[in-house]
């Protein structure tokens, strides 16, 4: 890619402010860098906690911009915290949608207050889509706003059907604990109800809510519980229950949807907040994601019905790849430091042999699935690479058994934080123990890489069905796999039957993926799109025709 200078007064400015975790940085991040390609002058918004974060991960003057791209900060609303781990996620949400608004209106004022300074006036807002704040501040200020989707379109489906969702009664789940009810006359109808209700699955919540009004009818009750799936205590039979009428997928589960649907609590602080944020989305001109066409063709096809104007520009890394500018490619987003030495270790390993185990920069583990992990991959005689950041082991720090060090050495290495796309990228990786992020999924899609789905939370779930079902990418382990499952699927990745197939599949979306960025690409594509139909002015998209032509 050739890169478009316009004279300062005249670039367009464009605020691209991301949701405060990592998985969202990083890929708002590349999506900044493509807009200062295209001659933008930007100014990227983090909290600042997550600024100091930064700053101690890459260095006192990792931030200090360009003279065209600036960092600024917001408050984010919670308690002042020098912790380096992940906020509690359902308390940032609640945070950020509560406190955002004003910081970020007056951030906007004081951005349009600097003219006299080389600073042009802001001409559009890029935020994401779980900042729905930054869509009303867009508005008032009388410019476009742009949601970027940093989920898969799958995942976003399935967000932007949770209102049908709840109107459904699907989510909240209130009819897992079924009630017995005994009366002291001989209600032999209210019995048959009971009866009904169970055998259909109906929230008997909601009936019992109603015969309580009806206190003639109840004089005492029991309750049953079913035996529980999950800590969310949702049963088994719910979680595997397909829902039928959700588009682009072949059987959907309960199970298979975001984990914030898995929920019994009517007033679910994570489910109020993304009927919220959906509001706000319906306000954005456009929406971004980042994936590509032929990827999630029926899935794109079904949220054009539902969603504003859809964009698809990914892989966004290996857009931002084809920009020559090494200024560039020293401004990072890694809120831990990442461990280069890894590379040489993986410089020392035969093509396809070794297994890359990352679970991502929020999902949590208890010490005894450490320990299964472990002695899985352990077992299983291949080479690994694993990454255990320092907050991933719930209460303490990681601590693995010397036995597990001592049968691993020389095949094994460990490392808190690594650069992930340069690790995916490298022939030596032959498969990868994802959670299932969508990140670390279209990374590993974009690599040719197959996985082994370990999903945790959010949209994980819903990636994983994905690229097991639909992709033909992966096979998904159980949540609370033991050490012999670990082992078994680890070395079918590698060396099993099933791994000719998966890798055959991966390097054919391989193949796609790089078609979509190519110039003519369906991605290269509608990046221009998006810039002429809503970013650019129509002198701005004139000044780049010249500039293209000139090129």
């Amino acid at each position: 890619m050739s890169s478009y200078t316009l004279a300062d007064a005249d670039k367009p400015h464009a605020v691209c402010i991301p949701y405060p975790a990592q998985g969202h940085i990083n890929p708002m991040l590349k999506l900044a860098k493509l807009l200062h390609h295209y001659g933008f002058y930007v100014t990227f918004v983090n909290t600042e906690y997550n600024h100091k974060r930064l700053l101690r991960s890459r260095g006192p003057n990792s931030l200090d911009g360009l003279p065209d791209i600036c960092f600024k900060t917001i408050p984010d609303g919670l308690p002042p915290s020098d912790a380096d781990t992940t906020q509690d996620i359902p308390s940032l949400c609640v945070s950020v949608s509560e406190n955002c608004l004003g910081p970020f209106r007056d951030l906007l004022h004081k951005l349009n207050g600097s003219a006299s300074s080389n600073v042009p006036q802001v001409t559009c807002i890029v935020s994401d889509t779980g900042m729905g704040f930054a869509a009303e501040v867009a508005r008032e200020f009388g410019i476009p706003n742009v949601g970027f989707c940093p989920s898969s379109a799958c995942s976003g489906l399935c967000y932007a059907l949770l209102p049908r969702l709840v109107e459904e009664g699907v989510t909240p789940v209130t009819g897992i604990k079924y009630m017995v009810l005994s009366t002291q006359s001989n209600q032999s109808s209210m019995v048959e109800y009971v009866v009904l209700c169970k055998r259909n699955d109906i929230l008997l919540f909601r009936m019992f809510r109603f015969h309580c009004s009806q206190s003639r009818f109840l004089t005492r009750f029991t309750l049953i519980c079913l035996e529980i799936a999950d800590g969310s205590g949702i049963t088994k039979e719910y979680l595997d229950k397909v829902i039928d009428w959700i588009p682009g997928g072949k059987k959907i589960r309960f199970r298979d949807l975001p984990s914030y649907v898995r929920t019994t609590d009517p007033n679910d602080r994570m489910l109020s907040f993304l009927l919220r944020e959906l509001r706000g989305v319906d306000k954005a001109s456009a929406i971004v994601f980042n994936t590509f066409d032929s990827l999630e063709q029926d899935v794109l096809e079904a949220l054009s019905a539902i969603f504003p104007p859809i964009y698809t520009i990914g892989p966004l890394h290996l857009l931002v790849d084809q920009i020559r500018d090494d200024e560039l490619k020293f401004i990072a987003s890694n809120l831990w430091t990442e461990q280069t030495e890894c590379i040489n270790w993986l410089d020392s390993k035969e093509p396809n042999s070794v297994v890359y185990v990352n679970f991502g920069s929020v999902a949590v583990i208890t010490p005894d699935q450490l320990i299964e992990f472990a002695w899985g991959l352990a077992n299983s005689k291949q080479q690994f690479l694993w990454i255990i950041r320092p907050d991933l082991v719930i209460g303490e720090a990681a601590i693995l058994p010397l036995e597990f060090v001592s049968e691993t050495q020389g095949r094994g290495i460990l490392a808190g934080w690594c650069p992930q796309e340069q690790v995916l990228k490298h022939p030596s990786i032959g498969g990868f123990l994802s959670h299932m992020g969508w990140n670390s999924t279209i990374e590993s899609i974009s690599s040719g890489v197959p996985m082994v789905c370990r999903p945790f939370l959010a949209d994980q779930q819903t990636n994983c069905r994905f690229a097991c079902v639909e992709w033909g990418i992966g096979m998904e382990i159980d949540d609370h796999a033991k050490r012999d499952q670990v082992e078994i699927l680890v070395k079918e990745l590698m060396e099993g039957e099933k791994a000719v197939e998966l890798k055959a599949k991966a390097m054919e979306w391989k193949k796609n993926a790089q078609e979509a960025v190519k110039p003519g690409g369906s991605s290269y594509h509608h990046l221009d799109e998006l810039l002429v139909d809503f970013l650019l002015s129509e002198k701005h998209i004139n000044q780049l025709k010249i500039k293209k032509n000139e090129n």
